[in-house]
């Protein structure tokens, strides 16, 4: 179904990004990697599914290397079809004391970036009349938790920025849409479900339910694979109307 188009996931080595990468190159796409950590193994998984990759280390807090990353894959690819802004940091603080430095990197990198990678994109696919724009936000863009300000503030503008851009592009062939996940299991999330076992004197078992149960009222997590099929529906002609959504993936969550 994407044969032919390129796609620019960040926070791609690893998690949600690199399941998106792989379900998206698995319609053919070809991938732009970026992330921190090791890019080899990533790349690996993705060339083993038929397609060209290209990796680009961009630093998502910085402007100027966001550029040189959007530069960097218009050259190798000819352009971005579709960009998948994933990048995403977090830090859990009371407000009174949450660490400046945290919460001005938190802006930057979950919802700063997704701007100037926006911004840098939308060009070459007005130009195309054809364009996927998808931002991975969370059940933290329509509701709140306590001790994550930083976060709910950037994936809350994630959600408006998504709603903006969808009605810029109204009359075009791009779109703009928000993927809303919940708990997924991922290797923090797992870290806190061995302290709670451990402390509780539990079960792992028990203290994933008892996690969920705060939470997720389906008590099973969102898996980093629905999330690359959502984003592959997004991008398939079934959604050409589908604009300015916040799609939560959440087991309820957000329904409560």
């Amino acid at each position: 179904m994407l044969k032919g188009k390129t796609a620019l996931v960040t926070g791609s080595t690893s998690g949600i990004g690199l399941a998106i990468a792989k379900a998206l190159a698995q319609q053919g796409a070809r991938i732009v990697l970026n992330g921190f950590g090791d890019a080899e193994a990533p790349r690996k998984e993705i060339e083993a599914l038929g397609v060209d990759v290209a990796y680009h280390g961009a630093d998502m807090s910085q402007p100027q290397q966001i550029e040189e990353m959007m530069t960097f894959a218009a050259f190798r690819f000819g352009r971005v079809d579709i960009l998948v802004n994933n990048a995403g940091i977090q830090h859990v603080a009371k407000i009174e004391e949450f660490p400046v430095e945290r919460w001005d990197a938190i802006i930057a990198i979950n919802l700063t970036s997704a701007f100037h990678t926006t911004r840098l994109a939308i060009p070459a696919m007005r130009e195309a009349n054809w364009g996927r724009v998808i931002n991975i936000a969370s059940a933290h863009g329509l509701v709140a938790s306590a001790q994550k300000s930083a976060y709910v503030a950037a994936k809350h503008g994630i959600v408006g920025f998504t709603k903006s851009a969808a009605l810029e592009l109204a009359t075009t062939g791009v779109t703009s849409n928000a993927i809303c996940p919940g708990w997924v299991l991922t290797p923090l999330v797992q870290k806190q479900i061995d302290a709670r076992a451990k402390r509780d004197g539990i079960s792992l078992a028990e203290a994933q339910v008892e996690l969920l149960g705060e939470k997720q009222p389906s008590l099973q997590f969102t898996t980093v694979e629905q999330l690359g099929g959502l984003a592959v529906f997004l991008c398939s002609p079934a959604a050409d109307q589908v604009r300015g959504v916040a799609w939560q993936m959440d087991g309820g969550w957000t329904a409560q």
